[in-house]
This record gives structure tokens, C-alpha cells and sequence, in this order.
């Protein structure tokens, strides 16, 4: 990572566009080296929605900037599917954690009919798909969100197929009835085998990769199906809002992640919350935070399991 100190970093970022995407080119055009655009992003003043493509931080997260960005990356006669696809969809939210950070490729696909797109930049490959999974925005095609949903459901690992589904889901486009009736029109196809066991799985109110994951770790345990997002009420209102729970049995279970969750005050915060809960409504709530879910294969598992069997037990025995 190239070193610059704050003066020399926004010297640069002066040279960049203000108010709109730019590509590495672009850049490149205005004197600003890759090295300089990773230490922009890095410290914060720029993100990288895709690779190769930039905003200012101060860019609102908006369906017109997003469009702008990628118009910037897709040739004519491809379309976008896949993560991309769902971040033009949703925004911000469907990416993965630290996506800013990475090197993930924009995926810009074909038809089946022809051959993939070879660029550097880009993900891209054959895709067969129905004209009616296609959808005009802007100057692209974009997979539906139904379809983008299916497509990582099937193609990726568990964890980010099921935030997949659930980021599309989350969008109120179609419902879960929808969504699994949408999964025979990929019969045959690569994945779809794994796509049958999660759309059924798929909750749109899930906030956070985190949680989506977690929840996967509950139905590994053999739990019932949580509600996600319980609301808690007082004096009519709600209060406060678990990640996920079995609100018969008073079991809930909360994902930490580290950018809300990390330092004294949101520690205390989350704790002081937490023992309101048990206190004033009996809440039992498991707390994970990334080593527990993604550290240890079987760690959440077994926490979810053995605390469902004890509260099993305490209420048969009352």
C-alpha cells in the first residue's frame, strides 16, 4: 500500500471527479496512479462499488449514481448479473463486507449464444436465461431481481447464497412463494440443486450478511424457522428489534458485526439493551459475533442447539 501523508492524499483526490463515477483510466488520465486511488480508499475518501470504478464518499447511494457507474463498464450486447446486478438493484447494502476493499470484478455476462466477454476488468462468462429475466435500466440490461436472486443463490457458497436471496427478497418485489416458484425455470442448471434447499430459507428482513449467515447456523442446528427483525414493544411502540428469534420459547440470537458493534460505548450500549430484555420480557439472547459464526464450523451450531434444548426442557418442566 502506498504511503502518503493527508496533504498529498487530497491533492490528488482535487484531481478526481467530484460528483460522479470514474474509472481507473479516468484517473490515470488526471495523473492519479492505482497505488494513489487504493490509498483514497483506504483512508476512506473514495469507494470502489466494483473494481476499476470510483466515488467520492459524499456520493449518495443512489439508483442514477449506481447506473452511471456501471454504464462506465458494460459494452454493448452484455448485460449484469450476479453481485453486481444485485448492488445496482438494492445499493450498498447487498454488498459483501469490505466489497470496497476487494478486488471482485464487476460480472458482466453474455447470452449462451455467444462467446464470454474477455476483459481484465470484468467477471464475465455464457449465461442462458429467458428474455423475460432481462430487465432495461438506463443504457444496461440487468437481470431481474427474482432471477439475480436465483443466480447466486446457485453459484456461490452458502452463506453469501443465502444473503443473495435475502438482500432480493428484501426488496418487496416478489415474495418467497414467488421466489420458489421462479426456481424450476433453472432446472438442469449448475447449482440449482443448492438453490432448492435456501430459497425456501430466504427472509427479506435479514439487515446484514452477518445475520444472514447466522441464521443459516440456526437452521444447521435443526432450530425451527426464526421471524427475523422481532419487534419488542412498550407502551404500544417497539423499542428495540432482535436479529432473529423463536418468540414462543424467548430465544433470540444477534450478530455483532464489527463496524456497529466494537468499543466500550457499543459494548456497553448492546449489553445494558440486552439485560432489559431478560429482565422486563425473558428474552434469552445469544450473542455472535464473526469468529463465532465464520471461525469455527460448528461453534454457532452447537450454541443454538444446546440453548433451545435447555429452554425446551425448562418450559416442558413448568
Amino acid at each position: 500500500m502506498l504511503m502518503l501523508n493527508d496533504e498529498a492524499l487530497r491533492t490528488h483526490l482535487a484531481k478526481l471527479p467530484a460528483a460522479r463515477p470514474f474509472t481507473t483510466a479516468m484517473a490515470r488520465a488526471e495523473g492519479v496512479p492505482v497505488q494513489v486511488l487504493a490509498a483514497l480508499v483506504a483512508q476512506g475518501l473514495l469507494r470502489r462499488p466494483v473494481r476499476s470504478v470510483y466515488l467520492p464518499v459524499d456520493v449518495p447511494d443512489t439508483l442514477a449514481y449506481r447506473l452511471a457507474a456501471l454504464e462506465l463498464m458494460v459494452p454493448p450486447g452484455c448485460f449484469v448479473t450476479d453481485h453486481t446486478a444485485a448492488w445496482l438493484h438494492a445499493g450498498d447494502i447487498a454488498l459483501l463486507p469490505n466489497a470496497h476493499l476487494s478486488e471482485a470484478k464487476p460480472d458482466i455476462f453474455r447470452h449462451s449464444r455467444h462467446r464470454a466477454l474477455r476483459h481484465p476488468l470484468v467477471r464475465s462468462g455464457e449465461r442462458m436465461l429467458q428474455p423475460d429475466h432481462l430487465l432495461s435500466m438506463g443504457n444496461i440490461e440487468v437481470t431481474t431481481p427474482i432471477r439475480t436472486a436465483c443466480d447466486i443463490g446457485r453459484l456461490y457458497s452458502r452463506d453469501v447464497a443465502l444473503w443473495g436471496l435475502d438482500s432480493m427478497l428484501g426488496l418487496d418485489v416478489f415474495d418467497l412463494d414467488e421466489l420458489n416458484g421462479f426456481v424450476p425455470y433453472l432446472a438442469r442448471q449448475r447449482g440449482v440443486v443448492q438453490l432448492r434447499v435456501l430459497s425456501p430459507l430466504a427472509d427479506g428482513g435479514a439487515q446484514s450478511f452477518g445475520e444472514s449467515a447466522l441464521r443459516l447456523r440456526w437452521h444447521d442446528a435443526g432450530l425451527p424457522r426464526p421471524r427475523c427483525q422481532v419487534p419488542v414493544v412498550r407502551g404500544g411502540r417497539a423499542v428495540f428489534y432482535l436479529d432473529m428469534g423463536h418468540e414462543d420459547l424467548g430465544l433470540a440470537a444477534e450478530y455483532d458485526g464489527e463496524e456497529w458493534h466494537t468499543g466500550a460505548v457499543a459494548e456497553a450500549r448492546d449489553d445494558a439493551r440486552r439485560e432489559s430484555l431478560r429482565r422486563e420480557e425473558g428474552w434469552w439472547i445469544e450473542v455472535f459475533r464473526r469468529s463465532d459464526v465464520f471461525g469455527h464450523a460448528q461453534e454457532a451450531d452447537l450454541r443454538l442447539k444446546a440453548t433451545y434444548a435447555l429452554l425446551s426442557r425448562r418450559r416442558a418442566a413448568a
